[in-house]
């Protein structure tokens, strides 16, 4: 099975499309973890301890992990969802040309790299740097679309000669580029009005819809527009494992409970 077909064996099993963004701000771990060997892998296990009932998949972002104890705790932590039965989104953002991308790629692999499930990439170096990603027809590849920063926009929004905007370009691609079954599109949950856009242009493909947790993010257009046959994710990261920031050892039953509460949300729109 392809990346997406195992997501929605996911989802029917626990009820839920939420995808938690493991993203341990060593500022933010609690202080009784401080002085653990690897304080990430520590954070982390807690959580996914504490949400894996409610968890359609997990989402680590690699910029908090790109040191080497960093690289370490992201390889336990990998290992441990897998152990759950939860399948990894590793948010890289990754993209290159010839021999760089082929190195990116290798992140996909079980056996010298992550083995994560499923990567995000960007689209702006074009189909060539993306190839090395798309080949592996068993993972996932999700392609920066519309993303949920007010920034985004700044390139995401210009009007190209076609009169239409780059990020619909983008969703247009992708949708070609989508071989093997194994692409999905990020587009952020804080412009309803173009998550709705770019649905009806790739109708087929799965979203990856962060915004939804710390940002504000509208749910109900997330779950709407977001899924594709029932398959898809909404991302919350800050809003769940920081849920219970200064409570002590009480943070993982507070993320626990706001994955909980997230999929009870979303679950309203299914």
């Amino acid at each position: 099975m392809n990346f997406f077909d195992r997501l929605a064996d996911r989802i029917a099993t626990v009820d839920s499309v939420v995808s938690v963004g493991l993203d341990p701000d060593p500022a933010r771990i609690p202080d009784h973890l401080a002085d653990h060997d690897l304080p990430r892998w520590a954070f982390n296990r807690r959580i996914i301890d504490a949400t894996h009932e409610h968890a359609a998949a997990y989402k680590p972002n690699a910029a908090f992990y790109e040191d080497p104890d960093g690289w370490t705790a992201l390889r336990e932590t990998v290992a441990y969802a897998h152990g759950k039965d939860v399948p990894v989104l590793l948010d890289a953002k990754r993209a290159d040309i010839g021999n760089t991308a082929r190195q990116y790629a290798d992140l996909l692999d079980d056996d010298d790299g992550m083995g994560v499930d499923a990567i995000t990439v960007n689209p702006y170096l074009g189909r060539d740097s993306l190839e090395p990603f798309l080949s592996r027809a068993d993972k996932g590849v999700i392609v920066l679309c519309r993303t949920s920063n007010p920034g985004g926009a700044d390139l995401q929004g210009l009007e190209l000669e076609t009169g239409e905007p780059l990020y619909e370009r983008v969703a247009a691609m992708a949708d070609l580029w989508n071989g093997n079954d194994n692409v999905g599109l990020v587009v952020g949950a804080t412009a309803p009005e173009e998550l709705e856009e770019v649905r009806e242009i790739v109708p087929d493909i799965p979203f990856l819809v962060p915004g939804v947790g710390a940002q504000g993010g509208d749910a109900e257009a997330a779950v709407e527009y977001g899924l594709a046959d029932g398959v898809g994710l909404v991302n919350s990261s800050r809003g769940i494992i920081f849920a219970g920031e200064n409570q002590g050892e009480g943070f993982a039953d507070a993320a626990g409970q706001a994955a909980k509460r997230l999929k009870k949300r979303l679950n309203r729109y299914r």
